[in-house]
């Protein structure tokens, strides 16, 4: 089922500012669906634009229209926007720093009203997914490493138990083995608890290898998408967001075995200098 649509939008800030210039993106019930791009490329935009949050910062949707389950949202608030059964979870994690690790948790709450058994069962499951935060429940939130507020920024999101997550960023100043283990426990949320999943990274590899299907922005446009498995053997892709193309990965070889056989020369030279010497 299409649970979300967005259809040739336009967002423009303080009325003048173009930011979005006509995306046009889906996502289908239980998907993981990447949005990739530069620094700039209106990928953080995308996500406010749907959750409402551009509302808050002097920006609106001027054309075009957003749906989650058939039901208009772009002119929502983001408070009714969480109702409905949409979280974003923000660049940069912005947990609640003077706050605990259970009240930060507590906090994702709010929509859920005073059903203390199911609030209950939906803070076991973030203990379920992040342990760690079990263990640290009690501590501040602002001493905790920064890996264990990215996973305290979803779990909030995970006790408002959303039908779309919105993740923006999250392997941002994280180590390669905490991205790795990131990424992970977001694919096991999508398969276990079957939470639809738009997400907007940089690191596109990560990315394209837990998605079903990808859009690449640049300037506010879409301007490639398809199934993540063909995103990731595209050359432009190859090139642009995953590092190397194969061209350019033949080259590295190349310059990587003539400093190899240079530096095998000089170790070479050197033995028989010093054989010389002796």
């Amino acid at each position: 089922m299409l649970l979300l649509s967005v259809n040739n939008i336009e967002v423009i800030y303080n009325h003048v500012i173009l930011v979005l210039k006509g995306i046009s993106l889906e996502a289908q019930e239980g998907s993981i669906i990447a949005l990739l791009g530069s620094n700039g490329a209106g990928k953080s935009t995308t996500l406010k634009a749907i959750s409402g949050l551009i509302k808050v910062e002097d920006g609106e949707v001027t054309h075009g229209a957003i749906e989650f389950k058939g039901q208009k949202i772009h002119n929502k608030y983001p408070e009714d926007v969480v109702r409905l059964g949409i979280f974003q979870v923000m660049e940069g994690r912005r947990v609640f720093g003077d706050m605990t690790v259970y009240e930060n948790l507590r906090a994702g709450s709010y929509t859920r009203g005073r059903d203390r058994a199911r609030i209950r069962e939906s803070m076991d499951i973030v203990y379920h997914y992040f342990p760690a935060l079990c263990a640290r429940c009690n501590k501040l939130a602002g001493y905790l490493s920064g890996g264990e507020q990215q996973m305290l920024a979803i779990g909030r999101a995970l006790v408002a138990r959303p039908e779309l997550l919105l993740l923006d960023e999250p392997s941002l100043g994280l180590a390669p083995l905490l991205v790795r283990e990131i990424f992970g426990i977001i694919q096991l949320i999508n398969q276990n608890e079957g939470v639809t999943i738009l997400l907007v990274e940089q690191n596109a590899k990560q990315a394209l290898s837990i998605s079903s299907y990808g859009y690449i922005m640049e300037n506010g446009k879409i301007v490639l998408d398809g199934p993540s498995e063909k995103l990731r053997e595209n050359e432009d892709v190859k090139e642009f967001y995953l590092g190397l193309s194969e061209t350019g990965a033949k080259k590295a070889i190349e310059i990587s075995n003539t400093i190899r056989e240079e530096k095998d020369g000089w170790l070479h030279e050197e033995q028989n200098r010093s054989q010389f010497r002796s």
